[in-house]
């Protein structure tokens, strides 16, 4: 059987947290292995092996269209034209901090959109 491994990968990238987690729990119980080594070294770095309610969203290249970035920057944050300019040209860079999943995602999206890379941390 064969598989298109760059269609998994988009599908996996739109995806939301808490539906890769929901995918992770499914592959576990279905090969019967688990992702636990990952958070076990987490947890010995200081994380927490506790769902995240909150994130920063991180804005890590602005693409080639980097003055659609900047307003979609300028709007999310309600930053002036000098500010967001700053943050785009300083990337990577945080766009927004403790922020919830939903809202995250929705930043993510709408950067995304106009040919930013982002990450949600």
């Amino acid at each position: 059987m064969a598989f298109d491994k760059d269609a998994i990968i988009a599908s996996l990238k739109e995806a939301s947290i808490s539906d890769l987690n929901d995918l992770v729990k499914a592959i576990e119980e279905e090969f019967d292995v688990s992702a636990a080594a990952p958070v076990a070294v987490a947890g010995a770095a200081g994380g927490e092996a506790a769902a995240k309610d909150s994130f920063t969203v991180e804005l890590t290249s602005a693409g080639s269209a980097k003055v659609k970035v900047i307003k979609v920057v300028k709007d999310i944050t309600g930053l002036g034209l000098k500010d967001a300019k700053a943050l785009v040209d300083g990337a990577p860079s945080n766009v927004k901090e403790d922020v919830k999943e939903d809202e995250a995602n929705d930043i993510k999206a709408k950067l995304e959109e106009v040919g930013a890379s982002v990450t949600l941390k």
